[in-house]
C-alpha cells in the first residue's frame, strides 16, 4: 500500500504543474489588457502602469509564468486588488463554508441514493424500481439554477419554514444542500442499483442464500461490499465536483463560499483573486480524485498490484 501511495503522489506532481499552467494561460490568453479591464478605460496612464508593475505584467510572459509557478508552490497568490488582503487568507476564510455545503450535499445524496438504490435493485421491475427511475431522470434533468429558486419559493416564501439565503444555523444549510445533492443522488441511485444487479446473482451470493442467511444479510453484508467498489469512485468524483462546481448553488443562496468569492472577483476584475480561486477549485478536484484512487486501491487490492 505504501508503494502505491508513493506512486500516486509522484504522479500528482505533473498534474499540479499542469493545473498551474492552465490557470496561468486562462487568465493571460483572455483578449484585452487585464489591467485596463480591472481599472476601466478611463483610468489614468500612471495608475495603469503602477498596477501593471505591481502585478508583474510588464515582464516577458515566460518570466511571469516562472514566477507564477514558484509562487503557486509556495502558496502565494499575491494580494487582492479590492481589499489588499493576501489572496490565500481570503480563500482560507471562505473555504470552510464551501466544505460545509459539500458535506451537507453528500449527506443528502447518501440518505436518498443508498436506500432507494438498494430497494430498486431488490424490487427490480416493480413500482419502487420504476419510481426510482423516474426520480433519477428528474434529478439529472433539473438544473441547480432552476431547482434552487423553486425550493426558495416553496419553503421560504410560501411556507416560511427556512431562510431564503445566507449562512446561519443548520436550517440555512438545508435548501442549498438539497439543491446541490439531489442531482448527485439521482446519479448514485442508478449506480447502486446497477452495481447490485451485477453482483446479486453471483455464485457467492447464491451460496450465502443456500446457507440459510436472511435476505437482508445477504444484500447488506455480502452483495453491497462488492457492489460499492464502483460506487466509491463515483461518490469521490462527485464530491470533487461539489467542491469545484458549487458556484451556481452558492450564488443562488448567497452562500459565502469559494463559489461566490469567484463570482465577486470576476465582477470586480480582481485578477489575483480569480487566479487563486480557480487554482484552489482545481486542486480540490485533483486532491479528491487522488483520495478516491487511494480508497479504491485499499478496497480492491488488485488495483494496487496492477
Amino acid at each position: 500500500m505504501l508503494k502505491y501511495l508513493i506512486r500516486r503522489l509522484y504522479l500528482l506532481i505533473p498534474v499540479v504543474l499542469g493545473v498551474s499552467t492552465l490557470v496561468f494561460l486562462i487568465i493571460h490568453l483572455i483578449p484585452g489588457d487585464p489591467v485596463i479591464l480591472m481599472l476601466g478605460e478611463s483610468a489614468l496612464p500612471a495608475n495603469i502602469e503602477s498596477l501593471r508593475n505591481e502585478l508583474g505584467l510588464n515582464q516577458p510572459i515566460y518570466v511571469q509564468y516562472g514566477e507564477f509557478i514558484l509562487n503557486t508552490f509556495r502558496g502565494n497568490f499575491g494580494r487582492s486588488i479590492t481589499t489588499n488582503k493576501p489572496v490565500i487568507d481570503v480563500i482560507s476564510g471562505r473555504f470552510p463554508a464551501t466544505m460545509q455545503l459539500a458535506l451537507g450535499a453528500i449527506i443528502v445524496m447518501l440518505l436518498i441514493s443508498l436506500p432507494l438504490g438498494i430497494l430498486s435493485a431488490y424490487k427490480k421491475d416493480t413500482v419502487i424500481d420504476n419510481g426510482s427511475r423516474i426520480f433519477a431522470l428528474l434529478g439529472i434533468s433539473i438544473p441547480n439554477f432552476w431547482l434552487g429558486p423553486l425550493l426558495i419559493i416553496l419553503f421560504s416564501v410560501k411556507l416560511g419554514l427556512l431562510p431564503v439565503s445566507g449562512k446561519g444555523g443548520i436550517e440555512s444549510m438545508i435548501l442549498p444542500s438539497i439543491t446541490l445533492g439531489l442531482g448527485m443522488a439521482a446519479i448514485i441511485t442508478r449506480m447502486v442499483r446497477g452495481s447490485l444487479l451485477e453482483v446479486i446473482n453471483e455464485n457467492y451470493i447464491i451460496t450465502a442464500r443456500a446457507k440459510g442467511l436472511r435476505e437482508s444479510n445477504v444484500i447488506i453484508r455480502h452483495a453491497l461490499k462488492n457492489a460499492f467498489l464502483p460506487v466509491v469512485t463515483i461518490v469521490g468524483l462527485q464530491f470533487g465536483s461539489l467542491l469545484s462546481g458549487a458556484i451556481i448553488t452558492e450564488s443562488v443562496f448567497d452562500w459565502p463560499g469559494i463559489g461566490t468569492l469567484t463570482i465577486e472577483a470576476i465582477n470586480r476584475r480582481d485578477y489575483p483573486m480569480v487566479q487563486g480561486c480557480i487554482f484552489v477549485i482545481s486542486m480540490c478536484y485533483v486532491i479528491v480524485n487522488l483520495a478516491t484512487d487511494l480508497i479504491y486501491g485499499f478496497l480492491d487490492p488488485r488495483i494496487r498490484y496492477e
